[in-house]
């Protein structure tokens, strides 16, 4: 008898970072969170290949000086593969210029942008800590502090989500584990089948607020413990020169390609 390995699946890990000591760990969080802005903003009005291409080389060559290993990244599941490939095929039928593929250039076109707008998320997310996030929020919303918006408050709120996400993930994933190790009867009709899935459904929804309640208070007197939740919005923090150097070096990129498609490109379409 021979044993088959089976390669077990890589989950989706958030909002952890991977531990290391580069340039792009050092950066200050708000940095990051204006290229990200400023990023979006550029997809959304141009999402052509050459800003798409553009942001790409950003994303890998920062990979690259993080040092992020390739088993950060989740595995891809093979229905996802599935259905980009009917998308792909459905998007084909639809014709349109070069040659008949538009359709098909256009799928291609989305799903490179929507791969690439992961992957700087998750460029955030691995080389950032949770707790700087809230700081860097305060600090950027500080001029609407003048319009007397809440910005210290928002701040809070962002680093408790944050925060709580990757706890109550972990939760759901022990209560999804206890319950496929619950005994289960098979049930003989669909009647008793759609009942069983109710009850488990509303015993699953009953848990998690449960759990997520628990979680909370036992946040808010950790909160109240270490000073309330002035000290979560609360860094010194600042950006450096480093940072300006970040941000020079990807607004240069971003305006090269911003220029090439509207310049080169769009005299040769």
């Amino acid at each position: 008898m021979t044993n088959e390995t089976r390669r077990t699946p890589r989950p989706v890990v958030l909002l952890r970072p991977v531990p290391g000591d580069s340039a792009v760990h050092r950066l200050w969080a708000g940095t990051k969170l204006i290229v990200v802005f400023g990023i979006s903003v550029l997809l959304t009005f141009y999402p052509g290949w050459v800003p798409i291409g553009a942001v790409a080389v950003l994303v890998f060559t920062a990979a690259g000086v993080a040092k992020i290993p390739r088993g950060a990244l989740p595995s891809v599941p093979r229905w996802l593969w599935v259905l980009l490939v009917v998308g792909g095929a459905t998007a084909a039928m639809a014709g349109g210029e070069p040659a008949g593929l538009g359709g098909l250039l256009n799928f291609l076109r989305i799903t490179a942008l929507s791969i690439v707008l992961l992957g700087l998320g998750a460029m955030v997310s691995w080389t950032t800590n949770v707790a700087e996030i809230a700081p860097a929020v305060a600090t950027l919303g500080r001029p609407l502090r003048l319009l007397r918006i809440p910005v210290d408050e928002w701040a809070v709120a962002l680093a408790l989500a944050l925060r709580a996400f990757p706890m109550l993930i972990d939760e759901f994933r022990v209560l999804y584990a206890a319950r496929r190790l619950r005994p289960r009867t098979r049930p003989c009709t669909r009647r008793e089948r759609r009942r069983r899935w109710a009850r488990e459904a509303i015993d699953l929804l009953t848990a998690a607020i449960t759990v997520t309640l628990r979680r909370a208070d036992e946040m808010g007197d950790a909160i109240t413990a270490r000073g309330g939740v002035g000290q979560i919005s609360a860094s010194p923090a600042r950006p450096k020169f480093a940072d300006a150097l970040a941000l020079t070096l990807v607004a240069v990129v971003c305006g090269a390609a911003l220029a090439l498609e509207l310049t080169v490109l769009s005299t040769t379409a």
